[in-house]
Formats: structure tokens, sequence, C-alpha cells
């Protein structure tokens, strides 16, 4: 259930990003650790936070109706067309940066992410602040995205003071980033705007990164994962899952399993897999494995998040 904060809340996050601080916040993909994009040294903040590379780049999150010129130089007509048909949404465009985007944003990169969040907390918030705010997701580097204000919490305690609490995410992984910065749009990481929605607006659109294609956040082999050693299988493997492991299952749990099950609808599944992760994770067993998911186009990103998960 979706929960509202409080107009004070809000003002005492603008108050905190205003200071440099960096700040919890829930979009419709994942809860963000959010900072001022153009105040270099609060963007520092993110990196240590999060124990993240400098040189991976963030996603800039700017209110609905927002120029895109105000960020990226020049503006290809395919973006203001995918901008009107998407945002506010979870789509993040790779545009080239504007000469104000700081290199602590794009990883000293020519290029920049960016996206209109529809949840309407993270519109709210960023109405009253009134510029981009820097927001990887609110987790240490490479482990489990957050999906709820208790996991943010969870993972930063009192470094991270202010957590705007806007209920679970309804999609519950990142956003589709989609490259136009080159000769031809590709997707750099799949999310819930497939492919096939991409190209009914805008035409041809390609498939993973090319040689050329820049650097995006989601894009390490191994990203989005538990501590605990993590396996995918077949469903017939689950049956003979040790005691000491647990099982994340697609509709129910095999007979003896321990574990998890999540709906066997992909958009579903995504909603609730970092919060099974976790809660397994949490688990302290001693591997977790996984049911593989179908190998068809509607399960393309949650299979690219449990295959960055137990790349390990």
């Amino acid at each position: 259930m979706s929960t509202q904060p409080s107009p004070d809340e809000i003002d005492q996050a603008v108050a905190a990003l205003r200071r440099g601080e960096a700040i919890g916040l829930p979009t419709e993909t994942v809860y963000g650790l959010a900072a001022d994009a153009l105040d270099p040294v609060a963007v520092g903040r993110i990196f240590a936070l999060k124990g993240r590379p400098a040189d991976h780049p963030l996603i800039v999150h700017r209110p609905a109706g927002a120029d895109l010129a105000d960020w990226a130089d020049p503006v290809p007509e395919a973006a203001r067309r995918l901008a009107a048909r998407f945002w506010p949404g979870p789509l993040t465009l790779i545009l080239k940066r504007h000469v104000r985007v700081p290199d602590a944003v794009t990883g000293g990169q020519d290029t920049v992410g960016l996206r209109m969040p529809a949840h309407p907390v993270a519109q709210a918030l960023l109405r009253a602040f009134g510029s981009g705010l820097a927001a990887p997701s609110a987790n240490r580097f490479g482990r489990i995205s957050p999906t709820r204000a208790a996991h943010v919490r969870s993972e930063f305690g009192a470094a991270v003071p202010v957590v705007l609490d806007g209920g679970d995410c309804a999609f519950g992984i990142e956003s589709t980033i989609l490259d136009l910065s080159g000769a031809a749009p590709r997707i750099l990481r799949p999310g819930s705007i497939s492919r096939a929605d991409l190209e009914a607006v805008i035409g041809p659109v390609g498939q993973g990164a090319a040689a050329a294609s820049p650097r995006v956040s989601g894009s390490l082999e191994q990203h989005y994962a538990p501590r605990t050693p993590t396996r995918l299988h077949a469903r017939a493997a689950l049956a003979s899952a040790p005691a000491d492991v647990r099982v994340l299952a697609l509709d129910h749990l095999p007979h003896g399993c321990e574990g998890i099950a999540l709906p066997a609808a992909p958009e579903n599944y995504a909603q609730g897999l970092y919060a099974a992760l976790r809660a397994l994770d949490d688990a302290q067993a001693r591997e977790l494995w996984i049911e593989q998911p179908p190998a068809d186009e509607a399960w393309l990103a949650v299979m690219d998040r449990l295959r960055r998960a137990a790349a390990g």
C-alpha cells in the first residue's frame, strides 16, 4: 500500500538536499539514493555511501515537464518522441550531455542518463527542489536494490537520516536504459518498457551494448546480488535442494523446499523480486537456488537481473 509523506517531510528532504546530503527517495522502479545533481560534493556523497566506483555514471531524475535541453545537447527528435510517450515512467534516455552536467554524474563520459520518475512522491520532491537529482538505487554497490523504505533504512541506518516512504515500488526492477547517443538506438539495460514498446515509437532498436556504447548503471556482470551464493536452476533440479539451501520458485514451491514462491506473471514476479531476495538472503542459508524463468521476451528484464545476481 502506498503512503504519502507530509508537506513537512518533503520540506525536510529538500532542506537536506540543499545542505548537500543524500536522501532516500521512492520511485516506481526502486528506491533511489538522491542528491543534488549539480553539486559534485553532494554527488560524491552518493558514491561514498554506496561504495560505488567513481567512473560508474548516475541517472539524473527530473520533474514532469522539464526540458531535456537543460541537461542534454543536442536533443534528438527520437528523445522528444519517447519522452512524450513514456515520461513520467520507467525509461532512462542516454544523451550527449549539456556542458553544465558535472563529470561526477557522468563518470567522466560525454553522455548523461535522464529520467522522469512516475512516483507521486518523487515528483512532489522534484517540483519542490526545482532541479535535477542524481539517484542510483539506495543500496551498497552491486547488492540487491531496495523496493521498500525499510530496505533503505536497513542498508544505511543513520548515515541516510531522511528516507521518504512511498510504499512498495510498483514495478520493482530498474528502468529500461535506451542509448540515443550513438548512430542507432540501443537498449543497454532491459526493463518494463520493452523493445517492442520503443520500436512502436521510433522504429528499429538494437539490444545490448555495442563496442562504443557508454557505461551505464546496472551493466556490470555481477550486480543486484545477494551475499548468499546464488545459482539458477531448472525447476526439476529444485526438488533436490539440500536442507541448508533456500529456494525462489515460480508459482509454488516444490514439495520439501524451503523458500519463497513468486507469481508466474513477469510483471508480478518483478514487483516482488528484490524483497524476496532480501528475505532469502537474511535466512543465512548456504546457497540460494532460483528457478530459471521462461526464455521469452516478457521475462527478459527479470532474467537480466537474475543472471547478474547469480554471476558471482
